[in-house]
């Protein structure tokens, strides 16, 4: 199953973000057998993050928020809010996201 998680950032983290930035990318790459897709969402003018997209693929619910509650950047309290939803894959395009 695909669950989306979407993360929101408190205000000002970009410090805290920086911090655990290179644990939070190894930790990705430990994950990377569920992991479909990952990325920061980012200001308009791509200057600035302010949250993360997940989209990974696990049995439940509560496999998917432990992959949340283990991101280092979810530990040092970077996210003011995280959404998990289930989701379907309705498309599938991954040659779209080149040169993005």
């Amino acid at each position: 199953m695909l669950w989306t998680i979407s993360c929101t950032d408190q205000p000002n983290t970009a410090e805290a973000r920086a911090s655990v930035l290179q644990p939070h990318r190894d930790y990705l790459q430990s994950k990377k057998g569920i992991l479909v897709l990952a990325g920061a969402t980012q200001t308009d003018d791509g200057t600035q993050a302010i949250g993360s997209l997940f989209v990974v693929n696990v049995n439940s619910r509560a496999e998917a928020k432990a992959f949340s509650d283990g991101d280092p950047f979810t530990q040092k309290g970077v996210f003011a809010t995280i959404t998990i939803t289930r989701m379907r894959k309705g498309q599938w395009n991954p040659g779209a996201a080149e040169g993005a």
